[in-house]
């Protein structure tokens, strides 16, 4: 089985488990036109979608890999990939570092680092038009996401305490 397999069964088998579990949730109401349960709804069958793609494009794959693998087996060769552990370090450590200076740095300031940063971290810029693109990509994600839920959907987002923000 190929790993894009296996985390979209995991996946796929968790958000319906979840999904599920919000029929429970409280429905909408005359006062309130989307009631709580609306919003996990959506998220989890979106990832549930997003599985079952995953299950079919690695399932897809497996069979492709086990007709182009034949023969190299028959050579000798193997076909494992490369891993790469630092790089998955260095995302949570980006990660991590993000949910701690969240309530220092206030969420348009914290979240514009840490779409820039980690932009940085999985392809590193190499000229001004990417740089160009990875301020520009991390301004319209924090300051988009900052008007649609704080304007939108009235959900307070964090302030900075050092900035206030």
């Amino acid at each position: 089985m190929t790993r894009d397999l296996v985390a979209g069964l995991v996946c796929l088998a968790i958000s319906l488990v979840l999904l599920a579990a919000t029929r429970g949730l409280p429905e909408a109401s005359m006062l309130v036109p989307i009631g709580p349960g609306a919003y996990p709804r959506v998220v989890l069958a979106i990832t549930a979608a997003l599985s079952a793609m995953l299950v079919w494009s690695g399932w897809r794959a497996q069979r492709s890999s086990r007709a182009r693998s034949a023969p190299r087996e028959a050579a000798g060769q193997s076909s494992g990939g490369v891993r790469n552990y630092g790089l998955v370090l260095a995302a949570f450590a980006v990660f991590g570092s993000y949910t701690l200076l969240l309530p220092y740095l206030g969420f348009r300031i914290a979240t514009l680092a840490f779409v820039a940063a980690m932009q940085a971290l999985l392809e590193p810029p190499r000229s001004a038009r990417a740089w160009l693109v990875l301020i520009v990509v991390a301004l319209v994600t924090a300051f988009g996401a900052h008007a649609v839920f704080e304007r939108g959907l009235s959900v307070l987002l964090p302030r900075g305490s050092w900035t206030a923000f």
